[in-house]
């Protein structure tokens, strides 16, 4: 008989802006306005329950520019907060507290999830993101829903494989006009 494990396990978290027409492509030029005081007080509520943040090349090339520069709560817990970009061409990180994984993302992430810690946060669902989904490595899916058209790269690319997610909650996002959903993977048993 095997002991149960019952040991915490880090939950990797994924938070996307996503337009109405499911683009999630440069979020920047078309969610500002929307994205308001209560937006940014729940990103730092979920923010601080995370140890780290992970994220692709380009998602650290804009972040890197964006926050050490910031100020307040949010700026100041992200940028003492570990991070860690996945990049094959990226040779070194200036921004504080981050690492450079060369490795195989979706077995880099895995073994990150294997170790003791608080969870994981992903920003976006570019590549980078996109990859994780496909490995089942990520555990909770909030998206955003912008009330724009907007044009560029959708969520769903067709060469991704078929995944079925689960609804745990759906409501008002935490400004006017935006809709909060939080899905989980359906695992099979």
């Amino acid at each position: 008989m095997n002991p149960i494990d019952d040991s915490p396990r880090r939950r990797l978290l994924q938070t996307a802006l996503v337009s109405l027409n499911g683009v999630i492509a440069e979020p920047l030029s078309w969610a500002g306005p929307y994205f308001g005081p209560g937006s940014a007080a729940r990103s730092l509520e979920v923010l601080r329950q995370c140890e780290a943040m992970l994220m692709g090349r380009r998602t650290y090339e804009v972040f890197s520019r964006q926050w050490p520069a910031a100020s307040g709560p949010y700026a100041q817990h992200i940028n003492t907060m570990k991070k860690y970009v996945f990049s094959s061409t990226l040779d070194e990180a200036e921004w504080t507290n981050t690492t450079v994984v060369a490795a195989d993302p979706a077995k880099a992430v895995a073994e990150l999830k294997r170790t003791p810690g608080r969870d994981l946060i992903v920003y976006g669902h570019g590549r980078f993101g996109q990859t994780l989904c496909d490995a089942g490595l990520v555990d909770e899916l909030s998206l955003t829903v912008v009330p724009v058209f907007a044009e560029g790269t959708t969520f769903y690319r067709p060469e991704s494989p078929a995944q079925a997610w689960e609804l745990v909650s759906a409501g008002p996002g935490r400004d006017p006009q935006l809709v909060s959903l939080t899905y989980r993977p359906v695992r099979p048993e």
